[in-house]
């Protein structure tokens, strides 16, 4: 009861933050999973956590809707005949997304938005004001930077119109992906990098390597920078913090053999009682509308398996105190986090659960970003912030985690205020960091109000309004004024493009 009237008294929410705080506290109030001593153990330690889903999930964490599928047959529930020009398709999507459930209660996938629009791109200048006032619409409504929209991999005039209406908005809202590969035009990608120095978006996404993994069906990049299917995503998310584990440990060798097979097992047991209570207790798979009518299909749905914290993980085991011996820098440091995270791949590849079909069974690894209370903690397999190296060093070492985590994991690099006058300079970097078997690569330029704080976007104007007490749109800048406090995100090593 006190949590409950310390948020109706919070001065610092608005009133759509209460209510979205009072409902998890609604949800938090129950006990359906039914946990064992062993997992509720590790949840109050800290080495198992659920990332606020709540004690009775009653929606899939993360929704990918087949908005393709909407935009050429409308829908019957809302009512909606397919649109026929800009202003009914981009009409037509925010009707659609205030009904797009998640974690968040907002959409955490809007589509790759530029092909969704291409066809109604008739007249340009038209577009460009529809499209802007679009972007603008979400930035104001959907009020959680975990949005996430996608553009690419092929140039389009929708496309840029949307590059340019980003570099003049200077929104966080939507998060942008690039799908870049063989099919992005050389001009697209500058015209990507151009607008992530000024905004902080779009990041880059390894098209041919997503492409491959999620074939026969399309991939949306949702939330952070998590790869899923389209017309389906990921029931539930779950984290494991290594570093926490690793003092469990008397040895390198018992956190292998005996230390990481047990959490992960307890923790893989905790993700299969969420998810079961999600498909068989909560009924939202034979209610939903979006299933209905077949934007979302549950054996299209996943579950990731998340982590963080293996730098602290690593160096706690090797009792490493000097920068030389440290993860990141040392080739033994190195290879014991291989020699985890392969470990960590084996035994998720071991284990199935028969509502996450798309996926043979498994659960997806996740190299989870962090969240804002975390605390000397790094995210997923990411070099502690103070300690990076330089940046060729730093992009071999990152490269070789890519290929465990499908459902995603990514690197974060800002640039000199200078890298603006020479953008090839950072495709050549990005083309090069692909070659070697990156996945997913963020910049944005030292002097970006909108700035990338793990993998989402938030204003620094909005967190000094937020530390000064004052109310923000926004929900996720609570987010980003923890991550500044406690994860030393302001404090990246900025590069030169050199």
């Amino acid at each position: 009861m006190n949590n409950t009237l310390n948020i109706i008294k919070d001065k610092t929410l608005t009133y759509e933050q209460k209510v979205l705080s009072l409902a998890r506290e609604a949800e938090n109030s129950l006990d359906v999973l039914n946990l064992s001593k062993e997992i509720q153990s590790l949840r109050d330690e800290g080495v198992i956590c659920d990332l606020y889903e709540g004690n009775a999930p009653y929606r899939p964490r993360y929704i990918c809707p087949d908005y393709e599928k909407f935009i050429k047959e409308g829908s019957e529930f809302l009512n909606l005949n397919p649109p026929k020009d800009i202003w009914e398709a981009t009409t037509n999507l925010l009707i659609l997304y205030k009904h797009v459930p998640s974690i968040t209660s907002m959409p955490v996938y809007i589509g790759n938005i530029d092909t969704l629009l291409e066809p109604f791109v008739v007249d340009e200048e038209e577009a460009y004001r529809a499209i802007k006032l679009f972007l603008l619409q979400i930035d104001r409504t959907i009020t959680d930077s975990f949005c996430h929209a996608n553009i690419g991999p092929i140039e389009t005039k929708a496309g840029r119109i949307i590059l340019k209406a980003q570099r003049e908005l200077e929104t966080a809202i939507p998060n942008i992906t690039l799908k870049y590969g063989e099919g992005t035009s050389k001009e697209f990608a500058i015209d990507s990098i151009n607008t992530a120095l000024v905004t902080a978006k779009p990041s880059f996404a390894n098209d041919k390597m997503f492409s491959k993994e999620f074939a026969p069906y399309k991939y949306a990049i949702a939330s952070c920078y998590n790869g899923l299917y389209i017309g389906g995503g990921s029931l539930t998310l779950v984290r494991l913090n290594l570093y926490r584990a690793s003092k469990k440990a008397t040895s390198k060798e018992d956190f292998l053999e005996n230390v990481l097979p047990y959490v992960m097992d307890q923790m893989s047991e905790y993700i299969d009682k969420r998810i079961k209570f999600i498909v068989e207790e909560s009924n939202f798979f034979e209610t939903n509308f979006l299933v209905k009518e077949g934007l979302i299909h549950k054996d299209r749905f996943t579950a990731m398996f998340g982590m963080f914290g293996l730098a602290e993980c690593v160096n706690n085991l090797l009792n490493a105190t000097e920068l030389k011996d440290r993860f990141g820098h040392s080739e033994k440091a190195n290879k014991l986090g291989l020699e985890i995270i392969d470990k960590m791949y084996e035994i998720v590849n071991s284990r199935v659960n028969k509502d996450c079909s798309i996926t043979d069974g498994h659960f997806l690894l996740h190299a989870q970003v962090g969240i804002d209370t975390d605390n000397g903690t790094s995210p997923g397999c990411r070099i502690p912030i103070g300690e990076e190296p330089d940046l060729p060093i730093h992009l071999m070492q990152s490269a070789k985690f890519h290929k465990y985590f499908p459902s995603g994991i990514g690197d974060i690099f800002p640039f000199e205020s200078t890298a603006k006058k020479n953008p090839e300079a950072i495709l050549d970097i990005i083309n090069g960091a692909f070659k070697e078997g990156m996945r997913y690569f963020s910049l944005y330029s030292s002097d970006c109000d909108v700035i990338r704080i793990t993998g989402y976007l938030v204003k620094l104007s909005d967190i000094k309004k937020l530390e000064e007490g004052e109310q923000v749109l926004q929900d996720t800048v609570v987010l980003g004024l923890g991550a500044v406090k406690n994860s030393r995100v302001l404090d990246r090593k900025v590069r030169d493009n050199d």
